[in-house]
């Protein structure tokens, strides 16, 4: 039977070629993406997928998306969370988030509450979402928007913290949420950075990072067969143990929803 699969980031490296893979099972794939530029690689490359074009650090898109993804496919099986940068300078959105916060985080909770419906209407629904789940990193609770001293790192680690956090206080009776860590994969890490750092980057990438086409299978495979329990986390193939405070996972969730409703009110 074809599935229904959502895949923000799915324009570029594991998303893409996720796409790629469940779009030659037959699968229906909706590949989200910021540019027209990605589009078009999609096209060329996975014609069968369907793209569509979402700037998934606002907000306001992020909603329209999952209200128009919500209207358009009752039912969705698997919502795969891949959209990701690596930001070396601070960078405020139009609405006036930090940038990673902005992508890794609110974008990410948005996606998952707001198809939590359809999702729930599959026969075996599941979250995945692309994370460092296992890394370590914490909430600055102090300074969310890292306004104070920011650095890439410390951005990406908070967002890192905050998966584990918001997967932990995703509680849904059918839905599986998944965190998988794929550690370092040979995808455009080196981007946003400039020469000859890029350059550096770049070979590093070559020399050290896994490679796309490995760090697919291990996912395809919990979207085919979700774990049976509601939350798992999983670092490059192999399961691992999490110790998350359920406390702070229901604050940091409460926290992202009062943000989101004051920025969409």
């Amino acid at each position: 039977m074809s599935r229904t699969i959502v895949i923000t980031g799915g324009t570029s490296g594991i998303g893409k070629a996720l796409a790629h893979r469940h779009t030659e099972l037959g699968d229906h794939v909706i590949a989200v993406g910021s540019s027209e530029e990605g589009g078009r690689r999609l096209r060329d490359e996975v014609p069968e997928a369907r793209f569509v074009r979402s700037d998934l650090s606002s907000l306001r898109q992020t909603r329209d998306l999952v209200e128009r993804l919500s209207s358009e496919h009752p039912a969705i099986d698997a919502l795969v969370l891949a959209a990701f940068r690596f930001n070396p300078t601070r960078t405020e959105t139009g609405e006036g988030f930090e940038h990673t916060f902005a992508l890794y985080v609110l974008n990410r909770w948005l996606m998952a509450e707001g198809l939590r419906g359809p999702l729930e209407n599959a026969p075996a629904p599941v979250i995945v979402n692309l994370c460092g789940a296992g890394q370590g990193g914490r909430i600055h609770w102090d300074d969310l928007q890292l306004k104070n001293g920011y650095r890439a790192l410390t951005a990406t680690m908070q967002g890192a913290k905050a998966g584990e956090l918001l997967g932990t206080a995703h509680t849904s009776e059918r839905t599986k949420y998944v965190l998988y860590n794929p550690v370092y994969v040979a995808t455009a890490l080196h981007e946003p950075f400039r020469q000859p750092l890029r350059g550096l980057v770049r070979l590093a990438s070559a020399i050290f990072a896994q490679p796309v086409a490995e760090a697919v299978p291990p996912i395809a495979a919990l979207i085919d067969h979700p774990p049976a329990e509601p939350l798992t986390a999983w670092k490059k193939g192999k399961p691992i143990d999490l110790t998350v405070d359920p406390d702070e996972a229901r604050r940091f969730a409460e926290t992202i929803r009062t943000l989101t409703h004051s920025a969409l009110s």
